[in-house]
């Protein structure tokens, strides 16, 4: 074999493992796209409206593939389009569905006639909110229009929830916040 054969092989070889690097970063980039898009997204978060549940800098991922299968239902913490700041994502927890009637009765919520047991709200009491940009208050007692959702944080006195804002069109939800991974000592299942 004379150097010339030898610097061709050399450089069939360097472009073969070129092309194989691109081709593996063009997949990379492409599952990481189709996860984000279908499966989870993570979320880092920015107050204090769900601690101690999910603290103030703690990252979650909100999984997508639950709602494929069945709506949104009380309990579950959901990542949702903020309906007053476009481009903002909230999570707050379900707490009632379309047709469902909430109330806030001596500090407590009541959801058709009935008071929630609320552990992770640490006892914090749930009182009306006022919206400070509108002139329009909820009433109470409140009836959940169908594909709605009436969604609370679990600080119940640092939170605007649809105390504040109303019930958020279900549509609106991007996923079921399923896990915190940061920080590491803190890593936990959501339910």
């Amino acid at each position: 074999m004379d150097s010339g054969e030898h610097a061709e092989q050399s450089q069939g070889s360097t472009m073969r493992g070129w092309i194989s690097v691109f081709i593996m970063v063009a997949l990379v980039a492409l599952a990481t796209i189709a996860l984000r898009t279908f499966v989870f997204v993570p979320y880092e978060i920015p107050s204090g409206s769900m601690e101690e549940t999910i603290m103030t800098g703690d990252m979650v991922f909100s999984e997508k593939v639950s709602y494929y299968l069945r709506a949104p239902q009380r309990g579950d913490i959901v990542t949702f389009d903020d309906p007053e700041v476009a481009g903002r994502t909230l999570i707050k927890r379900v707490i009632a569905t379309g047709g469902q009637t909430v109330d806030l009765a001596d500090g407590k919520v009541v959801v058709d006639g009935v008071a929630l047991e609320e552990p992770y709200t640490l006892g914090k009491e749930s009182y009306p909110l006022a919206h400070t940009a509108s002139d329009a208050s909820i009433s109470y007692p409140f009836t959940v229009p169908d594909g709605y959702l009436w969604v609370m944080g679990d600080n119940r006195t640092a939170s605007q929830d649809s105390r504040y804002f109303g019930a958020i069109r279900a549509s609106s939800v991007t996923g079921r916040a399923a896990m915190v991974y940061w920080p590491f000592n803190q890593i936990k299942l959501l339910s």
